[in-house]
This record gives C-alpha cells, sequence and structure tokens, in this order.
C-alpha cells in the first residue's frame, strides 16, 4: 500500500519529538520547512505526494532550485535542504524506499560571518597605552606593535627569537612548519629597537636568553601571559574583550582597506586560503 508524503513527514516529525526530544518551535520550523517541500511537489509530480518510493533526486534538486528563486538566505537554504535531507534518511532507515531519494543533495555553503575588527581610533589608543618609560611597557608596546603590524597568530610571536629580526623584515614559522618573511612597519622596527636597547637587558637582569620578547624573570613569553596583558590593555581603553585574534583580523582588514592585493595579504597571514 503507497505511503503518503504528509503522513511520512508526520512519522518523521513523531520519531524526531520521541527520539530527539526537539522542541515544539523546532519541530515547527522541520515542519514548515517539508511543507513548503510538498507544496512544490504537488504542482511538479503529485504522483511522489501519493507515493514516497516516487521521490528521486530530481526533487530534491528541483526544491533546491526553488529556494535559491525565493532569494532566501543561504542559511535558511541550508537549514530547510537539511530538513529534507533527514527526512529522506528516515525513510531509507524505516524501509519505506528502496534507497535514500535525498542522499546526494548538497547544502549551500554559508561561510562563516566575518569577524569584528578595532577601527583606526582604537587601534591607536591601543598602542599608545602601554607606558614604554618601564621596561615592561616598552616590551607590551613592542609586542603589540609587531602583532598588529605583521598579523602573526600569537604563537609565531611569542616564539620569535632574536635571529628571526632583520632590517624591515621577521621570520616566522608558522602552521605545518612554513616559514615564512613577513614585512616590519617602520613602528615595529622602532619600537623593537627601542626595547632591546633599553628594557630587554634589564627584564633578563643577566640572563641569557634567544626569545626575543621575555618577562622579568628572564623566561620568554607565553601566549596565556600576553593574552592577559593585552586583555587589561583593552580595558583600559574600552575595548573588552579584547585577544590577539582581533589585532591579527584587524590588521588584514585595514591593509585590504587601504587597497593591498588579497593574495599578498593571504600571504603574509600564513593562511591556505
Amino acid at each position: 500500500m503507497a505511503l503518503e508524503l504528509l503522513t511520512a513527514i508526520e512519522r518523521y516529525l513523531d520519531v524526531l519529538r520521541v527520539e530527539r526530544g526537539l522542541s515544539v518551535h523546532t519541530l515547527g520550523a522541520y515542519a514548515r520547512d517539508l511543507q513548503s517541500f510538498t507544496d512544490l511537489l504537488e504542482d511538479l509530480d503529485p504522483a511522489a505526494v501519493a507515493d514516497v518510493t516516487a521521490l528521486s533526486a530530481r526533487h530534491g534538486l528541483a526544491f533546491a532550485i526553488s529556494l535559491s528563486e525565493r532569494k532566501l538566505s543561504l542559511r535558511s537554504q541550508a537549514r530547510m535542504l537539511s530538513s529534507l535531507r533527514g527526512l529522506g534518511k528516515f525513510l531509507r532507515r524505516e524501509s519505506l524506499v528502496p534507497s535514500d531519494p535525498m542522499a546526494e543533495l548538497s547544502l549551500p555553503k554559508t561561510g562563516r560571518p566575518l569577524p569584528h575588527i578595532l577601527g583606526q581610533a582604537e587601534i591607536e589608543r591601543l598602542l599608545a597605552r602601554p607606558d614604554v618609560t618601564t621596561p615592561r611597557g616598552a616590551r607590551d608596546a613592542a609586542m603589540i606593535e609587531v602583532l598588529y603590524s605583521t598579523g602573526l597568530r600569537v604563537s609565531e610571536l611569542c616564539k620569535l627569537a632574536l635571529l628571526d629580526i632583520g632590517p624591515g623584515y621577521l621570520r616566522t614559522v608558522g602552521k605545518g612548519k612554513k616559514t615564512r618573511i613577513v614585512p616590519l612597519g617602520e613602528r615595529a622596527e622602532a619600537a623593537i629597537r627601542r626595547y632591546l636597547d633599553e628594557s630587554r637587558p634589564v627584564l633578563l637582569s643577566g640572563k641569557q636568553s634567544p626569545a626575543l620578547f621575555v618577562t622579568h624573570l628572564g623566561s620568554s613569553m607565553t601566549r596565556q601571559g600576553f593574552h592577559k596583558l593585552l586583555a587589561l590593555y583593552g580595558r583600559a581603553v574600552g575595548i573588552a574583550d579584547l585577544h590577539p585574534h582581533l589585532l591579527r583580523h584587524s590588521f588584514a582588514t585595514h591593509l585590504l582597506d587601504h587597497g593591498a592585493d588579497l593574495r599578498a595579504v593571504q600571504t603574509m597571514l600564513g593562511h591556505a586560503d
């Protein structure tokens, strides 16, 4: 005996309610998505509405095309198609169809939301905050300048060695142990020189270290330590939840806003894509 599509959908929603304990709100969203699919099939292929064994991949494709033509957001399209794929898996699992008719249905790539970035005024307030007349302040100022002017990852920043710094550039080893050369801006270079000449020797107190950025104990700065320092400076200038990755995103966005080549920025960041 043929199983109607609407009956199959009701069974599917019952399973979601009992087995997965979904909320009324979520179940309602599933029901609306699948009702939209049913409405389409009533015009496109009534036979598939009357008997779920008549469902095929072309019906899923037609639904995907209709969602795109309605100019729904990619996120909404992905959710609605996900509901349909779930129905297909249910039909096959319950042996109501010989094979999953929606197995080849792909979801649109929604991408990730663009990260928040700092404005130029916020950057300037942050860069001016460390007290460069003190050893620690000069070190912090150099680290923040380098982070913003190069877009390094915080782990790369803390691993920098004295030998990694050259005239107008620095060398870093990123993910996949790939070495890259990154241009060093004049402000960052000047901040490093001031730190090396006036502050680093004081922090080391006669100790030796290959690390560029060191603590008052003579050890290299850690990721966790710099995270805390940066957050403190952020709060001091009115930037809540400031973290190193925010400076990295801001660096990239500001470069692009000023006409930098996307491929060049990608290379500096050490991104594969």
